[in-house]
């Protein structure tokens, strides 16, 4: 099998840099002299190839992946690109740990690209930590982190360090285990004679370049020249003109000379307008929009998408020239739609979400086509899958869900089909279980409850499949736990308690076991934080206030110890805003208005700091709305009537806006809720009906709106379907009509003011 000579780990934000590094490595040439040298790594070979880097999008996976694993067994090295979003990053930091419980401490090298070594060492300064903790700490004997701190072995690629050039004749020196000076002093000698080598050669080709062209499209149209001759020089031309964008380009990068590269991907285009389309062989035409396409990423690297997308667009007229010669060959067709994919990406990097979601939508067309002519095979049925995900999650973002939708089922379709012909192949359930989480979080945006369920439901069915296969893959396990708190959360939703308890605890034990593994890991203590907050809510509704307590308290604890680690951390910090929030309910039910009001007030101030960053957050939008809510009742408590009238005002007007996309039953119920707070109980009926409807039984809303004297009767055949999708231990029976009214107190407690 083979062995890699290092396992490059950054976070996905870090793509380009994790692009340039691995390049940059296996283009690598070692100086002659050094080649066959015994040193303390092994003996010195000629390249450094194969690099291993991950070019899937880990940061939305649920686990590193077998074939992550592997590589990292399979690696004698380790390079970390260093920066404030890789120490943030689970997967990086997890791969570091796998890395070095393999003992391989000493092989481990970083490439700081951002950031500040150590600096959560420094008051205020944590957000600019670059070394994930599994950098920082030594391992005991058991493969578990300490508090022993250690100096990761780093190079700087900052231009105030070692800048790019230095940097990569560091890392290279490390992995080969030679000087860096007798390396640095070798490869200077080297690069200024490629320099003047390659610089000569970029201006002979273009020179060349362009007098087969003129002579070629002179040639063509003279009558006086054979026509052989005219494709012959021709044929010269894109030969040269395929080594400039191939070769040449890859030796330009090699010296940073990009004001080369650039004049001459010019002067290539410029041919390429020069040249006809008519009566040229399909082998050129294939051979210029493959050269096109290579012109636009090169554009598209540098930042330049005005001038990529001219590059993607000449390479899709001449892949629609070549599919009008053959509509139905199957190759072709995949080649133009590869071309609307690099075009739509532009768009969407641009924010045309329109252009974007034409050019998607076409590829998946013709990708279906495709896939369906060929369906053995495999490549074409997963970019197919990939082009489906792309248009939805474009439709997704304009907010035009019912449009979206065929899409994502689309891609589950067919990636059930994927996981039935390859039935080993893991990565096809776990892109099935992020399938169907896709279609729950498009349902529940629509409103529709029992889609949402199913769907969560689905994906954790496949989760729990994956984590029972490989009880020790943490990742599959996290990605498990959060599964199941989505389900209990979206089932307390639907009035469902004793399921969503069921699946919350789940959670909570999930995250638990984490920590016990790992109790510095801080995304395994924000989950256990989140998810015994999320049990502590579906408690108290249910009347069980200790047991409430207990785990708020649980919550607040760790959350507040996160938000003091990483003050920037906006997440963090959310998360104790809606602690703070959940206690100030508790302490309301308990009628402890004056903890209540301290509590709802902190909030109330977290979420203003944070909106002030991003006042669009949907997320912040709807927690503002529900801190006013509370101390909307904490008012009223106090019969402070214009006080609770004003924090319920603020609150329909803040969530309004956030109303007229989809059917999100959080936006509406806490809409719906100042409507009825406010007395304006016409204007909150057909909201509550529309809730009503769509099997919302929150018991906090039942009891607000049956303490309002308004119907809302119990959906019993909704809550059989929703029991059906559930494991028996998790299903209690659909209660009696007579059951969903509050009690007594339950009414003077939520319906107050």
């Amino acid at each position: 099998m083979t062995r890699y000579r290092a396992f490059i780990s950054y976070s996905h934000a870090d793509s380009a840099w994790g692009a340039w590094l691995h390049k940059a490595l296996e283009t690598y040439r070692v100086p002659s002299r050094l080649v066959g040298a015994r040193t303390a790594a092994g003996v010195i070979p000629r390249r450094l190839a194969p690099i291993f880097r991950d070019r899937d999008e880990l940061a939305s996976a649920a686990d590193l992946g077998a074939r992550v694993n592997d590589a990292l067994a399979r690696s004698d090295n380790l390079i970390v690109i260093c920066s404030p979003r890789s120490a943030a990053s689970r997967w990086v930091n997890e791969e570091v740990l796998a890395f070095k419980r393999l003992g391989r401490d000493a092989r481990i090298f970083c490439l700081i690209v951002g950031g500040e070594p150590n600096a959560s060492d420094l008051p205020g300064r944590a957000a600019e930590e670059c070394f994930c903790p599994a950098l920082r700490f030594k391992l005991d004997a058991n493969g578990r982190p300490t508090g022993e701190r250690t100096e990761p072995i780093a190079a700087d690629a900052r231009p105030s360090g070692d800048g790019k050039a230095g940097a990569r004749l560091k890392l290279i020196a490390g992995l080969l285990d030679v000087g860096f000076d007798a390396l640095r002093q070798r490869e200077l000698q080297r690069r200024n004679r490629r320099m003047a080598a390659v610089t000569a050669m970029a201006l002979i080709a273009t020179a060349v370049t362009t007098t087969l062209a003129i002579t070629a499209v002179f040639a063509r149209h003279a009558a006086v020249v054979a026509q052989a001759a005219a494709e012959r020089r021709q044929k010269q031309a894109e030969d040269l003109v395929g080594f400039m964008l191939g070769d040449l380009n890859d030796k330009l990068a090699q010296v940073s000379r990009l004001d080369i590269m650039e004049a001459v991907d010019d002067q290539a285009m410029a041919y390429f307008r020069s040249l006809p389309t008519a009566d040229v062989t399909d082998q050129a035409l294939a051979q210029r929009v493959t050269a096109l396409q290579e012109i636009g990423a090169v554009r598209e690297q540098q930042g330049k998408l005005a001038r990529a997308l001219e590059s993607y667009q000449a390479a899709l007229a001449l892949a629609a020239e070549r599919l009008r010669r053959a509509p139905k060959d199957v190759l072709r067709q995949a080649q133009y739609a590869s071309s609307l994919t690099w075009i739509g990406r532009v768009y969407w990097f641009q924010g045309d979400l329109p252009q974007a979601a034409q050019n998607f939508r076409a590829a998946s067309d013709l990708l279906r086509k495709a896939a369906e002519a060929r369906p053995a095979d495999t490549r074409l049925a997963y970019q197919l899958s990939s082009a489906l995900v792309n248009t939805g999650r474009v439709l997704e973002a304009r907010g035009d869900f019912s449009t979206a939708k065929p899409y994502y089922v689309a891609a589950r379709d067919n990636y059930v089909r994927l996981r039935a012909r390859e039935p080993a192949n893991a990565q096809w359930p776990l892109q099935l279980a992020y399938a169907y989480n896709s279609l729950g979080k498009l349902a529940l945006q629509q409103g529709q409850l029992g889609q949402a369920i199913a769907g969560y439901r689905a994906d954790q069915h496949l989760k729990a499949t994956l984590a029972a296969q490989d009880p020790n893959n943490r990742q599959v396990q996290e990605g498990l736990l959060i599964s199941n708190a989505i389900l209990g959360r979206t089932l307390g939703l639907c009035g469902e308690m004793e399921a969503a308890v069921h699946f919350t605890g789940l959670a909570v034990a999930g995250a638990q076991k984490l920590m016990a593994f790992d109790a510095t890991n801080k995304y395994w203590q924000d989950d256990f934080a989140l998810y015994s907050l999320q049990m502590g809510g579906l408690l108290r509704q249910q009347g069980q206030l200790d047991q409430a307590a207990a785990a708020d308290d649980n919550a607040a604890h760790l959350v507040s110890s996160l938000a003091a680690v990483d003050p920037a951390n906006t997440l963090w910090q959310q998360d104790l805003a809606q602690s703070r929030l959940e206690q100030s309910r508790l302490q309301l039910a308990r009628d402890d208005v004056g903890a209540a009001a301290s509590a709802a007030t902190d909030a109330q101030a977290a979420v203003e700091r944070l909106r002030r960053k991003n006042v669009d957050d949907r997320g912040l939008i709807l927690l503002a709305a529900q801190a006013d809510l509370v101390l909307g009742q904490i008012a009223a408590r106090r019969k402070d009537g214009a006080a609770a009238s004003h924090y319920w005002t603020q609150a329909r007007d803040t969530i309004l806006p956030a109303t007229r996309s989809g059917a999100d039953p959080n936006f509406l119920a806490a809409y719906a809720e100042a409507l009825l707070r406010l007395d304006q109980t016409e204007a909150a009926r057909p909201v509550v009906a529309r809730l009503n409807a769509m099997g919302y039984r929150t018991p906090d809303f039942v009891a607000l709106v049956t303490g309002r004297h308004l119907a809302y009767p119990v959906n019993v055949a909704f809550s059989r379907r929703i029991a059906q999708m559930l494991p028996v231990d998790a299903v209690s029976p659909p209660p009696p009509p007579d059951a969903v009214r509050p009690s007594p107190s339950a009414q003077r407690r939520d319906g107050a003011g």
